[in-house]
């Protein structure tokens, strides 16, 4: 595999029947195979994806005593901001090379505190920043919800399947920032993000700044993917993996060091991790259990999982 698959979300979204089902078959089969794929003509436009990246790289061209104003206790790192070296990758004992900042669904208070939900925080540095990223998180909420409407035709649901069990869930747009390397002491093994897998179900990511991004093959090799920077990254996490009984595969992928000679250079990365409600079930679909493939996982909610994972990645106790 030279790359990774090349879908068009206009044939699902515009097409007729055929070209629907064509697209569900495609994103099936590439999220069964490798667990990640390349879309053309997803929901973020351009435009925003530039603004985007200029509020990221001016939010942390702060001072750091200025971004730590918008670290938020008892949030584990799911709202404001995470200093560097704070996130360690599952089972590594070094963390990775970077901070971030968290961004949730922005509603009205008293739905926050019916949903559980957290409050976002909105650096009042960077002119814009609010406005450019609520916006942001509704089109990359209504573009995960598009493809999670695929993955149900294709998984044999009726094709609302996901609609609920998404609705108010603590899905979070992450403003990631590899900062610069050359003058840092590099830990042993350290790397900008060591192998991993996600959490949720799946997520989507717009025109990192710079190469880095890797993917592990079936066959145990690393695949460096080639994206233009109007195309989108999705990738299956932990979540739907477990849901869907290891049918659709949620893969090891890493943010590797760069080349000496570009370690000066910051390295910039928006992904969206979709997350369903904390009281939806991941207990494997009964579809996808049969004697060739017994059920692998024992039942746990989204909740329960989530918090699982952030007390191994060291963001909670």
């Amino acid at each position: 595999m030279e790359n990774l698959p090349l879908l068009d979300l206009k044939a699902f979204i515009q097409g007729g029947e055929a070209q629907r089902l064509r697209f569900v078959k495609a994103l099936g089969e590439a999220f069964t195979q490798i667990g990640f794929a390349i879309i053309e003509n997803h929901l973020v436009p351009e435009a925003l994806q530039k603004q985007i990246y200029e509020k990221t790289k001016a939010f942390f061209d702060l001072p750091l005593e200025i971004k730590r104003k918008y670290v938020v206790p008892g949030t584990s790192g799911q709202r404001g901001y995470t200093p560097p070296n704070q996130e360690h990758a599952k089972g590594q004992k070094v963390p990775d090379l970077k901070e971030f900042f968290h961004i949730g669904p922005e509603v009205e208070p008293s739905i926050a505190s019916a949903q559980n939900l957290l409050l976002n925080v909105w650096p009042e540095e960077v002119p814009g920043f609010r406005q450019t990223f609520m916006e942001a998180y509704e089109k990359f909420f209504e573009t995960g919800r598009v493809l999670l409407q695929a993955l149900a035709l294709y998984l044999e649901l009726e094709e609302d399947y996901f609609e609920p069990r998404v609705q108010y869930g603590p899905s979070l747009l992450r403003l990631l920032h590899y900062y610069p390397l050359e003058k840092v002491d590099i830990p042993p093994g350290a790397t900008r993000a060591a192998e991993h897998e996600d959490i949720n179900l799946i997520t989507l990511l717009i025109g990192a700044s710079a190469e880095g991004l890797e993917v592990l093959t079936r066959e145990g090799k690393w695949l460096a993917p080639v994206v233009a920077p109007h195309q989108m990254v999705v990738n299956v996490g932990d979540m739907l993996q477990r849901l869907t009984n290891n049918k659709l595969r949620s893969t090891t992928h890493r943010v590797t060091l760069p080349p000496p000679e570009k370690r000066h250079l910051s390295r910039y990365s928006v992904p969206f991790f979709l997350h369903p409600r904390p009281e939806v079930s991941l207990a494997c679909l009964p579809s996808c259990i049969d004697e060739a493939h017994p059920k692998a996982y024992p039942d746990i909610t989204a909740g329960e999982y989530l918090n699982e994972r952030l007390v191994e990645l060291r963001l909670k106790q």
